[in-house]
């Protein structure tokens, strides 16, 4: 079944990645068919793949939103491709919304990168990336992540990105990060 390219946003593109929104095909095919979810995404996909926190619980969830929310494509996952020197891409992670903007104006975000492409930047390089095209919106005033205190990489990568420690998360033990518009 083709897909209305109107919902669809397009590709982000920053210095050295490629953010790709999941679409229901992507989604399905994440799940089921390695080799079709490479060809979607135009990209080589690691046997490490999925990246951590990205399990079969969240692809679901993605999958079944953006079904559900034609108009929600680009408000959940998005795929994070490394551009290489010779052409090729390679999918390093994922990253994304927990759905379209609320009643006040807010997105939450999220975020994970394969372990053997982390430390590398492409975190705060893909969410930087997600913040400016939410912030495109008039809609989104401000983004929120959720981490634990003890994932000091996580909260670097918000830091980096000009999130600031805004309190409790909703979860027993998280963290709330915030940027406003």
């Amino acid at each position: 079944m083709a897909e209305p390219a109107r919902s669809i946003p397009p590709r982000l593109r920053t210095a050295r990645l490629e953010l790709v929104p999941g679409t229901p095909a992507l989604g399905r095919a994440e799940m089921a068919d390695r080799a079709q979810f490479a060809v979607l995404l135009g990209a080589d996909v690691p046997a490490s793949w999925p990246p951590p926190e990205n399990d079969e619980k969240t692809m679901t969830f993605f999958t079944e939103y953006v079904e559900k929310n034609p108009d929600g494509v680009g408000w959940a996952a998005w795929y994070i491709l490394l551009q290489g020197g010779d052409g090729r891409k390679t999918a390093v992670g994922t990253c994304g919304f927990t759905a379209k903007p609320d009643e006040t104006g807010t997105v939450e975000t999220g975020y994970s990168i394969l372990p053997e492409h982390q430390q590398r930047g492409y975190a705060p390089e893909a969410v930087s990336a997600l913040v400016e095209w939410a912030f495109g919106h008039p809609a989104v005033n401000r983004v929120v992540a959720h981490t634990y205190p003890d994932l000091r990489a996580s909260i670097r990568v918000l830091e980096k990105c000009g999130f600031t420690f805004a309190g409790p998360g909703p979860e027993e033990g998280t963290i709330r990060f915030e940027r406003r518009r």
